[in-house]
This record gives C-alpha cells, structure tokens and sequence, in this order.
C-alpha cells in the first residue's frame, strides 16, 4: 500500500500489552482513516451500555491518507470515543506536528483500551514503543508535562498529545492537547485518557511512507503554496490574525450571531475590546502554522500584567474569544487570554468551559445558585474575575466547579429548579459560538449530527446565500442553489448534507478546513497519495458512512431522535440586538431534521437508517448493532 503506513497500534493499559494489526488496502479505501476509523472501530469494538470513563472505552488517534504530507491543511488526526458527555458518538479533530510525528513512526492509528494500575504515558518511536512511568507527571499542566517528557527521554523534537488536571479529574469536556496549544476539543476525550491513567502519548519518527504520485503531490503543493491568499474559499484575516477578525466578530454582533449572555441577548455592545484583531494589536507576538502548512493562522500571545500568560500556549481563537468572553458577557481581554492559555494547560474545550461558566452565572442571576455555592464568589455576568476562578475550580473539581465540570446537560438535572432552559446543549454538547437562529440550516446539523451542535460539520448559511465561486464547488457534491440564511427548505436540506459529507470526508482524509482546498483537490490528493482510482463518489460515500455508522452508535446508546433539539431558546427571540424577534420556527425545523433524515436513507419518522442504504454503503454488518426497540 501507498500513502499510509499499513499498521495500527493497539495498547491494552490493563495488560501492558502492545500488539500491531495491518488492515487489508479494501478496508483502508473504505474507511480511509480519521473519522472512517473512529466510526468503524467504536460501533465494532465498544459494548454497548458501558460507562465511557470506564476501563471498557476505547480511544482511537486516527490519522488519514493526506496526514504526513508535505503540503498544507495535511498534518491533522482525528481522536474518537464514547463520549463522557453525551454517553454516545464523539469524535474531534486536531493539528499541529504530533499527527505527522505518528505517521513517520509507521503507523496510521493508535487504539487504547484498559485502564493502567498506576499512571503512564507511551512512547512511540521507529525504534519500538513502550509504557512509562507517568506518575511523577501527574498533576502537571500540559506545558510541564511536554518539557518533562521532552528532557527525560533527551529525544530532539518529540511532540506530545497530552492532558492536564481538567482529563485527570474527569472533568466531561476536558480535551486532548497536542503540542501544548492544539485542541481535540469537543466531547471529553481528554477524559477518557485520564479514565485510563493514560497522561500522554509522545512520538518521534524518521520516515514517512511511500506515495504513488510524488509530482501531482508536489504540483498540487506549489499550486496551493503560491495562490491560497487570493483563492475564493480563503479568508484572508487567516493569515494575519486566524479566526475572529474586527469586522467579522462585530457584523457578527450586529445580526445577532455574536453569543452573548448565554446566548440570551447576543447584543454586546463592547465586542471591538475582545476581537482577534484587538487580540493581536495589544497582546499579539506572531502567526504560527502546523506542519509544512503555509496558512500560519495561529496567533501566539504573551501578557506580563496583571496575568502571566506565555506565548508557548498559544493564543485564543474564535471560539474561545466568544465563550469566555461575551457568552460569560466579559470584555476584559487579558481575562479571556489567561483563561484561553488555562484551559490549554489544563485540557479543556473552551467551548463547553465558556457555556458551562456563562450556565452558571445565569443559574446565579436567577438565584439557583447563591453565593453559599460559589464560596462566595459573585457568580454575575461581566465579572471576569469570577470567571477566571470558575476555570480553576472545574478544572480542580472544588465546590460550584465540581456541578458545572458536568456539563450543562447534567449540571442542570443536579441543580434542577428549572435550569434546564439555560443549559444551552445538543445531546450534552454545549453549542459553539454561531447561533441557528442567524444560521438556521447550521441548526439542522446541530440537531442530527452524532456528535451534538458541532460547528465543523456543516455549510455555514451566512456563507452561501449569493452565487459565488466558493459556493460552486459545493455543487459538485449535491448543493442546490444559494439560499437566504433563515431558510429551512428541502434545498437548504440538500445544501446541508452536501457540505456534512464533505466534512466528514475530510476529517477521514485527515484534511484542514481553513486551508482553501476545493472537494475535487482533495479527491485528487487521495488518488495521488494512494494509487486508487479514488472517485468523488466514493468521497461522499464514505461521508454518509461516517454518518450512518454514527448514528447507529448512538441508537444503540439510547439517543434517538427525540433527542435531536436545539435547546428552547432558540425558537425565541433574543433579549436585545438584531435577533430580537428572529426565533426559528419550531415547526420548520422539525419538517427539516425529518427531510434530513429521508435525503440521508435513514427512516423519515425515525431517522434509524434502512437495510437498504446499509447494503449500499457496505456496512450491512451493523445492522445488528440497532436495538430491535428502533428498528
């Protein structure tokens, strides 16, 4: 085979056994890699109805095709498992330099299973791979634990994958960290790995593997490496500030698609103070890229007063600029800073750590939680001090941070009193900072996607509402016509699925999103990689596979389609600002998760996919793994 290593590392914590498969080149073209792994190796490996922070989990580092190419957006993998937040399908991306460090070691996946007696980290190198000693680790940040790692084992450019205290106290969202600044983000897999006393994975490798077609890789590399500034599905601001530039974060405030108080008002009137643009302009020390990528979207930062934050951590993106800052309605931007390098030293999502905290604070408005629970801290939107003790106390588990380091979904069934409609969730996953009622055919994904309100698994409206070159390409893969961004038709329906299937094609491959890659160069990089004659076709297939795969898993979890909602609020208008009477319909939505279902071959009513569309997508086999309560 070319274009992938051939070999998956297996490492059971409980045994202290490593062992190597080497799949079939059929299976590599059917499930790819990253997210076709995940997808295959949950619903075939992990029984059903188990805890996912038990020893019976598993956790999947996948790489794909495209990881370990010389070429931009091609040094991702995608981690999957049970999640510890949802109790179903989970599976994040990430980048940096750690995924291409695996795939030169020989290796196109690492499964973990068990949970080690005492704690440990593997090492992973040409040379052999091992179990350490992680228990003088335990404790560390991520930054600490990568410099331990890196000075013990004396190994001259070893990248880390790794937790902080938020994976080893379990806290539901903690994430996956690589190179101390790079997130797996969503769903508590940084969890999983602290269920397991696993503290780290840290690789070094020399080779990367053959390919079929060095010059069309090579082509396609100089193609992208000279003209993505002025490529039509490029942001240009990328290069300069990464996500959440001036003007886009303040139009975004004006429409109502800036979160703000819990997604309550999304009215902020002091949004400028907390832009990445701002980010830059007072705190700003460079742009740094992944491996061989020429986009360099990543802004380093460094404060000396009144916080110390180091440039080593990296800087907050848009999301976290959103979350811990005007979701938690805090424009103080040193504040966000320091408590966007906290969750990186501690391994967790910003995402549901800034949802979770502005929860809490709206819970403390309406005297749910009173000053008794908090220890006295005054819980109240704006009050960045209380927020940056809120990321300690969860990451910590100590009093209030203990509730709130369960989630939304859970922290509201503790705390009751009816503070279920302020935990602003899908399925447990706390929505991300691009509201549906400004994206409403973004809801749609939010509300069937396995994994809950995951912002990279579908075409953003506001994107795709003229005719454009970027919205071209999207034709190519069943995209109908531009549509207006509160449009829940049966066209933006087919919008929908084209762009979730590209997603979930790319996040196989493993392949950036920010890097301006038409669908049909991706298509090309496979073939050129591999040697198939790797088809679009096959491309959206695998997408569907991906999905259907999902979805099944969830099924046999118990989540069913009673639980594919957007939270109440957002059939509601907003307090203040421009959604002030822009709730979605409730009943168009529904009509719409329902034509989603049928376009995608599962049951219309249901949504439980058919015999038929398994037998199409060759995965007839997991038709046994839906409850006979659903079929």
């Amino acid at each position: 085979m070319q274009g992938v290593a051939g070999k998956i590392l297996r490492v059971n914590l409980t045994e202290r056994k490593i062992t190597t498969d080497e799949p079939e080149e059929d299976f590599y073209r059917k499930y790819l890699g990253g997210a076709g792994f995940v997808s295959y190796f949950l619903l075939k490996e992990v029984p059903p109805g188990i805890d996912a922070l038990s020893p019976e989990n598993k956790i999947i580092y996948a790489l794909g095709p495209m990881t370990g190419l010389a070429m931009p957006g091609a040094t991702r993998n995608c981690i999957g498992a049970k999640s510890p937040l949802t109790g179903g399908y989970s599976k994040t991306e990430v980048g940096g330099f750690w995924p291409m460090e695996v795939k030169k070691a020989g290796y196109d996946a690492i499964i973990v299973e068990g949970r080690a007696d005492s704690p440990v980290y593997l090492l992973v190198t040409n040379d052999g791979v091992e179990l350490k000693d992680a228990g003088h680790l335990w404790g560390k940040t991520v930054m600490d634990t990568h410099d331990t790692i890196a000075e013990e084992t004396g190994i001259k450019g070893i990248r880390t994958s790794a937790i902080g205290p938020g994976g080893e106290n379990q806290v539901r969202y903690a994430c996956v960290i690589n190179d101390l600044k790079d997130a797996a983000g969503r769903g508590g897999l940084g969890a999983v790995m602290g269920s397991k006393n696993l503290k780290a994975i840290a690789v070094r490798g020399r080779k990367n593997p053959q390919v079929a077609d060095a010059a069309k890789l090579r082509e396609l590399t100089l193609f992208m490496n000279k003209e993505y500034y002025d490529l039509p599905l490029f942001n240009p601001s990328m290069h300069d500030v990464g996500t959440g530039e001036h003007s886009m974060m303040i139009s975004g405030n004006a429409v109502g698609n800036m979160p703000s108080h819990n997604f309550r008002d999304n009215d902020f009137p002091t949004v400028e103070k907390i832009t990445a643009t701002t980010t830059m302009d007072v705190y700003g020390t460079g742009m740094e890229a992944c491996a061989a990528c020429a986009i360099r979207c990543k802004k380093t930062v460094a404060i000396q007063e009144p916080w110390n934050v180091d440039k080593r951590n990296g800087g907050p993106e848009y999301e976290s600029l959103g979350a811990l800052g005007s979701t938690c309605g805090v424009d103080d931007l040193a504040a966000i800073i320091k408590a966007n390098e906290l969750a990186n030293l501690y391994s967790m999502d910003t995402i549901s750590l800034g949802v979770s905290i502005a929860f809490g604070m709206e819970c403390f408005e309406n005297e749910i939680i009173t000053l008794e629970d908090t220890g006295g801290i005054d819980l109240r939107f704006g009050n960045a001090e209380a927020m940056l003790q809120m990321v300690e106390m969860i990451a910590r588990r100590e009093g209030i941070g203990a509730t709130l380091a369960e989630g939304t979904k859970r922290a509201a069934e503790i705390l009751g009193h009816g503070s279920e409609e302020f935990a602003m969730h899908v399925k447990g996953l706390e929505l991300p900072m691009h509201d549906p009622r400004v994206k409403q055919g973004l809801g749609i994904v939010y509300s069937f996607e396995a994994h809950g309100a995951d912002h990279c698994a579908g075409l953003h409206d506001t994107a795709a509402t003229q005719p454009s070159a970027g919205f071209e390409h999207l034709k190519g893969m069943g995209a109908t016509i531009p549509l207006p961004a509160n449009d829940l038709s049966g066209d933006k329906v087919a919008n929908q699925k084209a762009s979730h299937l590209w997603s979930l094609f790319r996040d196989s491959a493993v392949s950036c999103q920010f890097v301006p890659w038409t669908f049909s160069q991706q298509v090309e990089i496979i073939a050129a990689a591999t040697g198939w004659s790797y088809t679009a076709h096959e491309a959206l297939q695998l997408g569907e596979r991906v999905a259907t795969l999902g979805r099944i898993f969830n099924l046999r979890e118990g989540i069913d389609s009673s639980q594919d909602e957007l939270p109440k609020r957002f059939f509601n208008g907003t307090k203040s600002g421009g959604l002030k009477n822009g709730g979605i319909d409730k009943e168009k939505m529904d009509e719409a998760v329902h034509t989603m279902y049928a376009m995608m071959g599962w049951d219309e009513h249901t949504g439980v996919p058919t015999r038929a569309k398994l037998a199409e997508l060759g995965i007839s086999w997991a038709e046994e793994e839906i409850p006979a309560t659903v079929a």
